[in-house]
C-alpha cells in the first residue's frame, strides 16, 4: 500500500518574512547586522557627544559611549548569570571604537546627520532594528532562565529584562540613579521598550501564538516596525503639538 505524501502546510502569513525588507529587518545576514550596529552605535555616539561637555577627557567621553552603546547590555546578562553583551561579541567593542573614531575625528559627519533629516531616517531604522534584535534575545534569554512561579510561565521577570535591555544604556553610570526620568518621566526609548517587550512576551507565551507559524521571527519583524516608526516619529518631531491657550 503506496504511503501518503505528507501533507504540506500552508503559511497564510508567510508573507510577512518571506521578503527582502523582513530579511534586513530580521538580521540574518551577518553584514547587514554590522552596518546595522555601526548606525546603532553611531547614533548613541551623537547623544552622548552632545551631552557631555567639550573639554571632557577623551577616555570620559570613550567610556560614556561604550556604556551608553551596551548598558542593557551589561545589566541583562548579570541579572540572568549571563556574559555581557561587550565580553561575548567581539563585533560591538569593534562597532563602538568606529564610531567614536568617527565622531571624535570627524565630527562634521554628526552634524550632517543631524541636518538632513533623509540621513537622520536611515540612521534611526538602523539603530532601532538592532534595538529590536536586543530587546527580543534578552526577553526570551530571560524567559528561558527565569523559573514560573506563580503563573504557567515567568510573567514580569523577562518583560523588566526585556525593557532594561532596550533603554538601560540611559542610566549607566549607575550614580545616575532615577534621574533620567527625573524630569520629563519615562523617555520614549523607555516607553517602546516596555511595552514591546511585553507585547512579544505575552504573544510568545500565550494562546495568542497557537497556531501560528514561525512566530518568533513574525513577533520580531514587528517589534521592529513599532521600534522604528515610534524612532522616526521621535527623531523627526512628527508628535501632535499641543495648543497654547
Amino acid at each position: 500500500m503506496a504511503k501518503k505524501a505528507p501533507e504540506v502546510v500552508v503559511d497564510p502569513t508567510g508573507w510577512m518574512i518571506d521578503n527582502e525588507v523582513a530579511n534586513f529587518i530580521l538580521l540574518h545576514q551577518k553584514e547587514v547586522l554590522y552596518m546595522c550596529m555601526l548606525g546603532y552605535t553611531f547614533l548613541h555616539g551623537s547623544k552622548v557627544f552632545h551631552a557631555v561637555p567639550k573639554t571632557a577627557p577623551v577616555s570620559y567621553k570613550l567610556l560614556s559611549m561604550i556604556l551608553a552603546c551596551t548598558g542593557g547590555g551589561i545589566l541583562v546578562p548579570i541579572f540572568i548569570n549571563n556574559i555581557p553583551v561587550p565580553l561575548a561579541n567581539d563585533a560591538y567593542p569593534i562597532a563602538i571604537l568606529t564610531s567614536f573614531a568617527i565622531h571624535y575625528y570627524f565630527p562634521i559627519v554628526g552634524e550632517v546627520m543631524n541636518l538632513s533629516h533623509l540621513v537622520k531616517s536611515l540612521v534611526v531604522v538602523l539603530y532601532e532594528t538592532v534595538r529590536a534584535k536586543v530587546v527580543i534575545t534578552f526577553t526570551l534569554a530571560a524567559g528561558a532562565a527565569i523559573s514560573p512561579s506563580v503563573f504557567s510561565f515567568p510573567l514580569f521577570g523577562p518583560i523588566m529584562c526585556g525593557t532594561v535591555a532596550g533603554c538601560g544604556g540611559a542610566f549607566m553610570p549607575l550614580n545616575k540613579g532615577l534621574d533620567p526620568i527625573a524630569k520629563d518621566g519615562l523617555q520614549p526609548p523607555m516607553s517602546s521598550s516596555l511595552v514591546g517587550a511585553a507585547m512579544v512576551h505575552l504573544f510568545l507565551n500565550t494562546s495568542l501564538s497557537d497556531g501560528v507559524i514561525n512566530a518568533k521571527e513574525k513577533a520580531h519583524l514587528h517589534l521592529a516596525l513599532f521600534f522604528i516608526a515610534v524612532g522616526l516619529i521621535n527623531a523627526l518631531d512628527m508628535k501632535a503639538k499641543e495648543k497654547k491657550e
